[in-house]
């Protein structure tokens, strides 16, 4: 039997399409959308339908609803919220060239700290985590899964339920992210080493090695992504040049 697919909600639809025409530039920052009647038209939707996805752009940050005004465009890389992360996972294709990197730093500036708190209030949890690493396939969806699984082990253990909202935030973006990153065999060894060396400074319940563990892999990985990211880029532009030759 086949499976069924539900149909995009009309208003996930228009979310989606405004989104993308705002990373498109089709509307800039300080720019403002037409009027309702008009964009309703524009996407085929409902008037009541457009501003159900308007709200929900604008509780998220992408934009200002004004009564009796035209709706303004915010930057939203300095006004939107954490739900902004998880929207642009569906738009990858339209992130700038350094976003991932930007997320490495971030994870650089996070995990050490959660690293440390988890080793010190529930090594047991972060134990049975690490115990299965063994059994990875040696592939890049399996280690996003299993590194994802490992820091929201890290954050919940950690006491602090404010890390583990700041990566839920992020959750679907972080794993496309991964699967990039670990396309690098280099990377897949790489956190081989880091999970067998933080699962013994956890069997050991020596928080702060594992806290310098973390900031030093951490900071490494940003190195790998940037090698990783010139590889692609690299065979991106030959197959380029490929098809161009080709004629396509």
């Amino acid at each position: 039997m086949n499976e069924w697919t539900a149909p995009q909600r009309p208003a996930a639809y228009a979310e989606h399409a405004m989104v993308a025409a705002i990373l498109d530039d089709a509307y800039p920052p300080g720019s403002t959308l037409p009027a309702e009647r008009e964009l309703a038209a524009r996407l085929g939707i409902t008037r009541p339908t457009l501003r159900e996805a308007l709200q929900r752009l604008e509780r998220d940050g992408w934009l200002t609803i004004q009564q009796g005004k035209p709706t303004i465009i915010n930057n939203f890389w300095q006004e939107g919220g954490l739900n902004i992360l998880g929207t642009l996972a569906c738009h990858t294709q339209k992130l700038p060239p350094n976003f991932i990197e930007h997320l490495l730093e971030t994870r650089l500036a996070l995990a050490p700290a959660y690293t440390r708190a988890a080793v010190e209030h529930a090594p047991q949890d972060v134990a049975s985590h690490l115990e299965t690493f063994a059994l990875l396939e040696d592939t890049p969806t399996a280690f996003a899964c299993f590194d994802w699984k490992l820091h929201r082990t890290l954050a919940l253990a950690s006491g602090n339920p404010v890390y583990t909202l700041i990566l839920n935030g992020f959750t679907k973006l972080y794993i496309q992210a991964a699967q990039s990153y670990f396309s690098n065999p280099k990377a897949r060894a790489a956190s081989r080493a880091f999970y067998a060396a933080l699962l013994a400074d956890v069997r050991r319940k020596n928080a702060c090695k594992a806290e310098k563990l973390s900031k030093t892999v951490m900071r490494e990985s940003i190195d790998l992504w940037k090698q990783t990211a010139a590889q692609q880029a690299a065979r991106n532009e030959v197959n380029h040049e490929t098809l161009e030759r080709l004629g396509r």
